[in-house]
């Protein structure tokens, strides 16, 4: 049995990696968090059946599926599903003038509406890749599909998230 300093260790290795990806799909704090909380309480239910090495996969497949059951669980609340446009938050360093971190937040911004403005699965895989900082293997683990089509996918997702900056950060020519 897993030792509870193990368990530690992984949540706070792990723990903003799957609220960012859970936000990225439920697109709201609150219900990012619930994922959250549910995928650490699997993680430690399952923690002695895990090899260290896919662990992450694990989690993001985790995280992905328990956000898919919380959307469709809201969808099946509501005839309509709401969508909070609200970016993933990334963890703030305290080294950063105000100046500084108010230009990282506008350009944070930016990419992310961006990217919201891809069609998935574009949007998926570039924002595990950019975002979460996964593998091309993690990323075909987690989202199940072959190693190569992520690989097209987010060159193709690069080049529109790329298009939809061009046009969202160049002045209108009159």
């Amino acid at each position: 049995m897993s030792s509870f300093p193990a368990f530690e260790q992984q949540v706070s290795s792990h723990e903003d990696r799957i609220f960012r990806l859970a936000r990225s799909y439920v697109k709201d704090a609150a219900t990012a968090q619930d994922v959250t909380q549910e995928v650490l309480i699997t993680l430690w239910e399952h923690q002695d059946e895990l090899n260290e090495d896919k662990v992450l996969p694990w989690l993001m497949r985790v995280t992905r599926n328990a956000s898919i059951d919380k959307l469709r669980a809201r969808q099946r609340r509501r005839d309509t599903l709401c969508v909070n446009t609200e970016g993933l938050e990334r963890a703030e360093s305290s080294e950063r003038l105000p100046d500084q971190h108010a230009e990282t937040e506008d350009l944070r911004d930016h990419v992310l509406e961006a990217l919201d403005r891809v069609d998935d699965p574009y949007r998926r895989v570039v924002a595990l890749r950019e975002l979460q900082g996964l593998k091309y293997k993690e990323i075909a683990e987690i989202l199940d599909m072959p190693l190569n089509t992520v690989k097209v996918y987010i060159h193709r997702g690069r080049k529109k998230l790329r298009a939809e900056l061009d046009r969202s950060l160049d002045p209108v020519e009159a």
